[in-house]
């Protein structure tokens, strides 16, 4: 038995993997990675595959990059890890303070937690709990937007509205209000897209003017609702989302895990809007892919209602074993050196024209409904009759397909159902870029004949 195929083996025996109906590995192969090295993926029998989903969006930096490992390595020696209550460490103050620099000003202080949906978990309590400490603990309800994705934890998926993640636990799950957002796959074509983003914004508008003295913030996942099939809305939906929570008071919650750290071309989304958010969460490629690290950036006018004598009941109560791990924190700002070491988001537009250009030959194609791009994400949309929008039945396994021929051609893709998406890391390069779109292509060429 070849290598790979006893670690497959061996891995059906004992290992339970996320978001996967296990029983399709019976025929669809685990590939067995053993090694990395910039954008590849390499298997235990030599074979590569370039990582164009950055390993659920956490690469920014190629695979071992040794600027972070060695940052690693150098922390490793000096302390694994320490509890961050009533201690601190040098890595743990220097990330905040480079993170706080770089955020919108007003931000002041910055939460640890360990992961995107322990961040919105986080957040949606701190809202709440600040509402109550100011005498508003009517104030219990939290607006997101259909199609939303914030995590997996029961606080995070009663703000998202992706079924496929949520309908199983809806019984266990907080009332929330879910509202039809702006994203522009809808969009008549003679539409302006100011008009549509406006008239589209205009029913959460008339809720919060509604609802307002129930609702403690709004959440929204600003440019890319990721998971759910990387639909995306103008930056004008912000604008108008910032005004609209200033004046009915309620907080504006930026979900950043994915859209964050340059990915859209800027550091941060939510500077295309021009907005400060009440809280902005970091999370995915903090660490450049390294190691489960998230982060709150908060308002100080947050931070100081929880800021009390002796008042337990105020503070807040939220903690997790290894918030703002030293090795975490060393690989987020080895991340950060790399931003400042070289014009990271100047490059990443180049990205930008890369994925035009490479999808281009894509948009009018008789299977794909939608060719979209923001920064360095871009997504393809298949549709039984693509100019008409009209998609593919359910059980249509036609994402699958361009899955593994993706893997026959070099290439690691995992669709969003029948949305096909690029988030290369930002080391690639424009060769190996052209090769992955042609991939798409062909492949989407392919099983438009199945």
């Amino acid at each position: 038995m070849n290598e790979n195929l006893s670690w497959i083996k061996r891995d059906l025996a004992v290992i339970w993997h996320p978001c996967t109906q296990m029983k399709d590995h019976e025929w669809l192969p685990l590939i067995p990675f053993s090694h990395g090295a910039g954008v590849w993926l390499f298997d235990a029998e030599g074979h590569r595959y370039l990582d164009a989903i950055s390993s659920w969006w956490v690469n920014l930096f190629g695979h071992c990059h040794p600027l972070i490992n060695q940052a690693i390595i150098d922390q490793l020696g000096q302390l694994e890890h320490a509890l961050l209550a009533g201690a601190t460490h040098e890595p743990a103050i220097r990330l905040a303070e480079r993170l706080l620099a770089r955020a919108p000003p007003g931000l002041t202080r910055c939460f640890y937690v360990d992961n995107g949906s322990a961040a919105v978990e986080a957040a949606l309590k701190m809202s709440f709990h600040y509402w109550k400490n100011k005498g508003y603990p009517q104030k219990d309800h939290f607006v997101s937007l259909e199609n939303a994705y914030h995590g997996e934890t029961l606080g995070a998926l009663a703000v998202g509205s992706v079924g496929l993640y949520r309908d199983a636990y809806e019984p266990l799950l907080h009332r929330s209000f879910h509202v039809s957002g702006a994203d522009l796959f809808d969009r008549p074509q003679d539409e302006p897209v100011e008009d549509y983003t406006c008239r589209r914004f205009s029913t959460l508008e008339r809720l919060l003017a509604r609802e307002a003295d129930h609702i403690a913030a709004v959440i929204i996942e600003p440019l890319v609702q990721c998971a759910g099939g990387m639909r995306m809305h103008a930056p004008l939906y912000l604008t108008l989302l910032r005004e609209c929570c200033n004046r009915y008071g309620v907080h504006l919650i930026a979900d950043e895990c994915a859209v964050g750290m340059g990915r859209t071309g800027t550091f941060f989304a939510c500077e295309q809007g021009e907005i400060i958010p009440d809280i902005l969460i970091t999370a995915k490629g903090l660490t450049g892919g390294y190691l489960p690290l998230a982060a709150l950036l908060v308002r100080e006018s947050i931070y100081q209602a929880f800021y009390a004598d002796y008042e337990t009941h105020l503070a807040f109560l939220h903690s997790h074993s290894y918030t703002g791990n030293p090795l975490a924190c060393r690989a987020a700002l080895a991340t950060l050196e790399l931003f400042d070491a070289s014009p990271v988001l100047e490059r990443n537009l180049e990205i930008n024209q890369w994925l035009q250009k490479g999808l281009e030959p894509l948009i009018g194609h008789p299977h794909v409904s939608d060719v979209r791009i923001t920064g360095t994400i871009a997504a393809v949309e298949l549709a039984s009759d693509g100019p008409n929008k009209i998609p593919y039945p359910l059980e249509d396994r036609r994402g699958i397909e361009v899955f593994r021929y993706g893997l026959e051609h070099e290439a690691w893709l995992r669709p969003l159902g029948n949305v096909v998406y690029l988030i290369p890391p930002y080391v690639i390069t424009a060769n190996e870029l052209d090769t992955l779109c042609k991939t798409v292509r062909d492949a989407i060429d392919h099983v438009s004949r199945i």
